[in-house]
């Protein structure tokens, strides 16, 4: 899949808030045949969108073709792996002893505190295979807190022009259930065609929003936005404007938060806050018999990932802007 490019920016009228668009870059997921992902966070201009941290966008996936996700036990520390699907089907595994599904329009919630591993499978029934991963990072006085994890299914919601799923956060009159440790908005939208739908954002005008595109071409606050786009709205405005610009439906994840001010350093499936936190955690998990901080998975065919080799140089905190 190549990287999505933008049009040439129109200029921004007075009124119009600044939007960053950040592009795709491809990442294989795995071997030789597996999927490709585009991600778009961290990126080299913008590592978050409040505590998002991590943004992997991928397919419609022909699973027949690549052979769709197969990505056995592997360990996580302070962050939050968020799953949701457009199509497919992934079957879910971890060291709290949940077996469970990801499907289109739930939400799976894993909380890995101090350690935690999971395997991620798509299913048999799977032929097409299509969604977002997204991280979240832990602040620092949770960031060793316990294993979790959460399932939701949000209810639609209308909307002037389109409708909402709510997954995590406050959007449109509706909030999700499912806690989170700083303020966060996560949703899927769905605009109808050639549509324009302001939402209100008055309650939350100190977070900073993401808009991922995954089908159709769109403006954010008169700012073109094509498929694996993400358009990125600093803090201030109160109502966040998206026109569908097509002949045909258009969907979009909207990403929100308050700024996080925290350094961090992230490093393969490691979230810490020095170069020691992350190479105690490389081995803690090469060691994972005798340490017994990230649990063990049982149920997957398989063996575990070993982690990849350490970087010769100390890995250095850094911020949310590179």
């Amino acid at each position: 899949m190549s990287t999505a490019e933008t049009e040439p920016r129109p200029a921004a009228q007075p009124q119009d808030p600044q939007v960053e668009v950040l592009t795709a870059r491809d990442v294989p997921l795995g071997g030789p045949r597996a999927m490709t992902v585009r991600r778009t966070l961290p990126h080299r201009s913008r590592r978050m969108i409040g505590a998002w941290c991590f943004v992997d966008h991928y397919g419609p996936d022909d699973v027949a073709r690549t052979g769709g996700m197969d990505v056995a036990p592997h360990p996580h520390t302070g962050l939050q792996t968020v799953s949701w699907l457009f199509t497919g089907e992934i079957e879910h595994r971890d060291s709290l002893g949940v077996h469970a599904f990801v499907r289109p329009g739930e939400l799976n919630l894993m909380t890995s505190g101090h350690g935690i591993c999971h395997s991620e499978v798509s299913t048999p029934a799977t032929t097409v295979l299509h969604g977002v991963q997204l991280w979240v990072a832990l602040p620092d006085e949770h960031r060793h807190t316990a294993r979790d994890f959460h399932h939701h299914s949000p209810r639609p919601v209308p909307l002037d022009g389109g409708e909402a799923r709510v997954f995590l956060g406050t959007l449109a009159d509706d909030t999700s259930p499912v806690p989170t440790f700083t303020p966060l908005l996560g949703a899927e939208l769905t605009l109808h065609p050639h549509a324009t739908v302001t939402l209100a954002l008055a309650l939350d005008p100190t977070f900073e929003h993401g808009v991922l595109v995954d089908h159709g071409d769109l403006r954010l606050a008169g700012t073109a936005l094509h498929p694996a786009d993400l358009g990125y709205l600093a803090p201030g405005p109160t109502t966040l404007t998206l026109t569908n610009t097509g002949d045909t439906e258009a969907r979009l994840i909207l990403l929100g938060g308050t700024p996080f001010e925290e350094e961090i350093v992230m490093w393969w499936n490691f979230i810490g806050r020095s170069d020691d936190d992350i190479t105690q955690a490389r081995e803690d998990w090469m060691d994972s018999a005798n340490s017994g901080r990230f649990g063990e998975v049982h149920g997957y065919p398989g063996d575990r990932l070993p982690a990849p080799e350490f970087p010769g140089t100390p890995l250095k905190p850094r911020g949310r802007v590179r």
